[in-house]
């Protein structure tokens, strides 16, 4: 009996000209290097018959409301060479990001709230193929000290039915291999403009994804979106840095966060404007004390409350 190897895996993605009409992924050109896949390919509803019988027994459904999901993670790195948007660029833009470029010199990623980009999603194993079009998503960003930083990505797209064909050839060397964080390597973290010890960063868009299943259209949309911001740091006098004091005066400071030192290969994660939440206590870590942190980035003027810069 043939069977189905989880390790032989391809995923593509493209973004759309024409929301939910298919723009032909190839291997070439769209390929996705990917860690960690998870697949819900036939999300859904059942729909209960409710038939009027004369004997006891289940009832037939109907599936409806049906979509595909998936989730994935993407090692944070550029692409090699200022100005030039890194592999991973079309995935972030479908979760509601709008692409600047400054040829030479950076590429910036900041939330927008119209005119937001979708995508279509090839993934195969071995053979079979799953489609989803018109897909949206959100994403996490996670940095923890001597591990690897990533993006996690979770779309949501419409659904196509499943089938079998030959699995692309994948091209992935758009995607540089990720710098560890470290000393060496994450040179800065600052709250309020305090450089702290960090042990973790945790960005979380919270994208409110839903799919709108309406007759005779069928989009997956974006509705609001309520990042996060959540960092472990090691505790300092309170006279170098209080979150206490911070907290209750609901007073917004800038954090910021630089991964990577060589032209081309630069993160800096910025929220200007983010508000300190009430701190929940202590966490003992090699008997050192840490704050758990947790922040709200807010927009100043709109769609400028974080920004990832790749320089």
């Amino acid at each position: 009996m043939a069977r189905l190897r989880w390790k032989s895996k391809v995923l593509l993605f493209k973004p759309e000209a024409v929301y939910g009409t298919d723009p032909t992924p190839t291997g070439a050109a769209n390929a996705v290097l990917a860690t960690d896949v998870e697949i819900r390919p036939m999300e859904g509803e059942d729909v209960s018959r409710e038939l009027e019988l004369p004997y006891l027994g289940a009832q037939p459904t109907i599936p409806a409301g049906l979509r595909g999901e998936i989730s994935f993670s993407v090692e944070l790195a550029g692409s090699g060479a200022a100005g030039t948007p890194p592999a991973w660029g079309p995935l972030i833009r479908c979760c509601g990001f709008a692409e600047t470029i400054d040829a030479g010199t950076s590429v910036a990623y900041n939330p927008i709230s119209t005119a937001l980009e979708s995508g279509t999603i090839y993934f195969w194993i071995e053979a079979t193929r799953h489609k989803f079009l018109g897909c949206r998503g959100t994403a996490v960003l996670t940095l923890t000290a001597q591990g690897i930083p990533v993006i996690r990505y979770t779309f949501t797209g419409l659904w196509v039915a499943p089938g079998e064909a030959a699995a692309a050839s994948p091209t992935l060397t758009g995607f540089i291999a990720p710098k560890i964080a470290s000393k060496a390597n994450t040179p800065t973290f600052t709250v309020n403009g305090v450089g702290l010890v960090l042990r973790s960063f945790v960005l979380d868009m919270h994208n409110d994804v839903q799919a709108r299943l309406l007759v005779p259209d069928e989009e997956i949309i974006i509705v609001d979106r309520a990042p996060t911001l959540s960092v472990v740091c090691e505790a300092v006098p309170l006279t170098t840095f209080n979150p206490f004091a911070l907290a209750q005066a609901v007073t917004p400071v800038p954090v910021s966060l630089v991964h990577g030192t060589t032209a081309g290969n630069i993160a800096t994660i910025s929220a200007p404007t983010c508000q300190v939440k009430r701190p929940t206590g202590y966490q003992n870590n090699q008997g050192i004390a840490e704050w758990p942190l947790e922040l709200t980035p807010l927009p100043a003027t709109g769609n400028d409350e974080l920004t990832i810069e790749l320089t």
